[in-house]
């Protein structure tokens, strides 16, 4: 520590100590009151404390992460929108997928493709789609590296979709490298 940080410290020490002087001076005739007061903030700070030491626990309990079993499955737990979520590496970049088995191709938003390095201006969307929201066009891309937990895979085919999308989608040509895939107790559980 320098000499301003000690003054610094020093000087606040000196300040929270005349502010509370002056409110205990100010309460002397109420000192159970002030007591419980500074019980309940005592409470509040060690509560504050322990949320933020046990915040890992406390994270894996209210929004579940994917993880990999001893066996080597892959397990993707439901979040609370019912879907489920994979974060997969795209040519070394971390992206959020919806698991969609009933999506025929790995589908990649305009931002999301972007973050993977594909250069989207110079796409040239000849294919469609047909949406929930109607057809879209598409452009074919191919990933060269996607990594999900311990699978690294080369060459994926995609497809980038010119659309509006809420977000990327995990489908079948992605998801038939493994050979099992299952629902149990509100995770989905992907077997190489």
């Amino acid at each position: 520590m320098n000499t301003d940080q000690i003054i610094q410290i020093s000087y606040l020490t000196l300040m929270g100590g005349a502010i509370a002087a002056s409110y205990f001076v100010s309460q002397r005739g109420q000192m159970g009151k002030v007591a419980q007061q500074a019980s309940i903030w005592g409470l509040i700070f060690v509560g504050v404390i322990a949320a933020a030491g046990l915040w890992g626990d406390i994270r894996g309990s209210v929004a579940p992460q994917q993880s990999i079993t001893a066996g080597g499955a892959i397990t993707l737990p439901r979040q609370s929108d019912g879907h489920f979520y994979a974060r997969l590496d795209v040519n070394g970049q971390p992206i959020t997928f919806m698991v969609d088995t009933g999506a025929s191709q790995v589908v990649l938003t305009q931002d999301d493709a972007q973050q993977a390095g594909i250069d989207t201006d110079a796409l040239r969307y000849l294919g469609q789609a047909s949406t929930a929201n109607g057809v879209v066009r598409t452009a074919q891309v191919t990933l060269g590296q996607v990594t999900l937990s311990d699978v690294t895979l080369a060459d994926v085919p995609a497809v980038v979709n010119e659309g509006q999308m809420d977000g990327s989608l995990l489908g079948m040509t992605y998801l038939r490298n493994f050979s099992n895939i299952q629902i149990k107790d509100d995770a989905l559980i992907l077997t190489r």
